[in-house]
C-alpha cells in the first residue's frame, strides 16, 4: 500500500490546495526538530515534507492518487501510467520549511507591525494562521526577538543585505481619503534546495491610511533578493507627496499660495 501522504499531513484525499498548504504549515510547526524533542521528530519531519511535495505537485498528486506510493516511485507491483514513474524525494526538509516561511524560520524570526504610523511593517509570515495575506499576527507564539542572521550550509552565518527604498508617489487627495496601492516587484526566491534560485513575480499591497505623514515608511521584510549566501534584504517604501496645482502640505495643513497685485491689496486695505 505504501505511505498514505493524507494521513501523513492530517487531511481527507480531494482536499484542496489551500487545506494542503495549511496542513502542511501545521504539521511541519508541530514536528520541527527545533520544537519538538522526540526521538523520531526529525523522521517526521522529514516525511510530512515528502508528504507535501507529492500532493501540492498536480502531476506527482495524479499518479499518486491512481496508483499510490508504489506507483508513483516504480516499485515491482506498484504499476504508474506508463510503469517508468521513478519519484524520490530528494528535497532538504529544512529548506522546504524556510521556503514555506518566505526564507524565515518562526523559531529563530518574529516581526511585528508597529502602531504610530511612522514606520509600518507589512509583511506578516504568518499570516496563514487563519488571518490571510499581509497584517495580522494570528497564532504564532509570543517573546521571538527578529534576527538578521541565519545559519548557511557551511556553518557560517548569513547576514542580510540593506534594505532597499522606494520613494511612493501619494496624491493629496489620496491621503485625505486613504487608498490602496499595488507595486508588483521581481524577486529571486530560493528552491527548495537552498541551493538554487526562482525569480518571482509578486504584488506588494499598501494600504494607505488618511492623513499619513509625508515620510512614512512602510517595510516588507525580506522581499529582496534571496541567495544561498544572504538573507533577503527588507523593501521600506517611503510616502512622499505628488505635486498638487493648487494646495501645499504643511504638516496638518494644508497651504494654498495666490498671487495678488498691489491694487487688489490697496483695495482690501481700504474697504476694511
Amino acid at each position: 500500500m505504501g505511505k498514505d501522504y493524507y494521513k501523513v499531513l492530517g487531511i481527507p484525499k480531494g482536499s484542496s490546495d489551500d487545506e494542503i498548504k495549511k496542513a502542511y504549515r501545521k504539521q511541519a510547526l508541530r514536528y520541527h526538530p527545533d520544537k519538538n524533542k522526540s526521538a523520531d521528530a526529525e523522521d517526521k519531519f522529514k516525511e510530512i515534507a515528502e508528504a507535501y511535495d507529492v500532493l501540492s505537485d498536480p502531476k506527482k498528486r495524479e499518479v499518486y492518487d491512481k496508483y499510490g506510493e508504489d506507483g508513483l516511485k516504480g516499485n515491482p507491483g506498484g504499476g504508474g501510467p506508463t510503469g517508468s514513474s521513478s519519484y524520490t524525494f530528494h528535497g532538504d526538509p529544512h529548506a522546504m520549511f524556510a521556503e514555506f516561511f518566505g526564507g524565515q524560520n518562526p523559531f529563530d524570526a518574529f516581526f511585528s507591525r508597529s502602531s504610530g504610523g511612522e514606520d509600518v511593517d507589512m509583511e506578516d509570515p504568518f499570516g496563514g494562521f487563519g488571518m490571510g495575506g499581509m497584517g495580522g499576527m494570528g497564532g504564532f507564539p509570543r517573546g521571538f526577538a527578529r534576527n538578521s542572521s541565519q545559519m548557511h550550509h557551511d556553518g557560517l552565518a548569513k547576514k542580510q543585505d540593506p534594505a532597499v527604498v522606494h520613494d511612493l508617489m501619494v496624491s493629496l487627495d489620496e491621503i485625505y481619503s486613504g487608498c490602496t496601492k499595488k507595486m508588483k516587484i521581481s524577486h529571486k526566491r530560493l528552491n527548495p534546495d537552498g541551493r538554487s534560485t526562482r525569480t518571482e513575480d509578486k504584488i506588494l499591497t499598501i494600504e494607505i491610511k488618511r492623513g499619513w505623514k509625508e515620510g512614512t515608511k512602510i517595510t516588507f521584510p525580506r522581499e529582496g533578493d534571496e541567495t544561498p549566501s544572504n538573507i533577503a534584504a527588507d523593501i521600506i517604501f517611503v510616502v512622499k507627496d505628488k505635486p498638487h496645482p493648487v494646495f501645499k502640505r504643511d504638516g496638518s495643513d494644508l497651504l494654498y499660495s495666490a498671487k495678488v497685485t498691489l491694487r487688489e491689496v490697496g483695495m482690501e486695505g481700504g474697504s476694511a
